[in-house]
């Protein structure tokens, strides 16, 4: 299994907040935690913006993605507004995890409760070349459930 060398920065240090963790040996994401003075009430079709106290270095190549936990997202319908978010190797600020509300209760979130995962992935830039014509493929310009339900 690889790993990348990411440099972190606590926002708040003295506060004593949570850093990302995998939970399990395999998991793909870690756990993000809010980093909160007092708990947040997010209430049926609310969004917020979460802070995470954190703020990292990536590797140049390098994003990290934001994802929706799926557990929250399926005992209480919590989930992220813009997912994933992606957080470029030369931010430097601290991570925020735009949160929404799409369940039918308030949901409280706490100081250190795990509120997302993290992903770490390369990626390729494109350098585009302008044809008139596109090459001919099976699909051709079918989409948006094209090949039925």
């Amino acid at each position: 299994m690889n790993a990348i060398n990411v440099k972190i920065k606590r926002v708040r240090p003295e506060k004593g907040h949570s850093l990302p963790r995998y939970m399990t040996a395999h998991a793909a994401g870690m756990d993000l935690c809010a980093d909160l003075d007092q708990e947040l009430v997010l209430e049926p079709g609310e969004r917020t913006l979460v802070p995470t106290g954190i703020a990292i270095e990536l590797p140049e190549g390098y994003e990290a993605q934001i994802r929706p936990r799926s557990g929250l997202a399926l005992k209480h319908g919590i989930s992220l507004v813009n997912s994933p978010g992606t957080i470029d190797a030369d931010y430097r600020g601290e991570i925020g995890v735009i949160v929404i509300n799409h369940g039918t209760e308030p949901f409280v979130i706490g100081h250190n409760e795990r509120i997302a995962q993290m992903v770490f992935a390369p990626f390729s830039r494109a350098a585009f070349e302008e044809v008139a014509e596109l090459g001919e493929s099976e699909r051709g310009t079918g989409g948006f459930g094209h090949t039925g339900r």
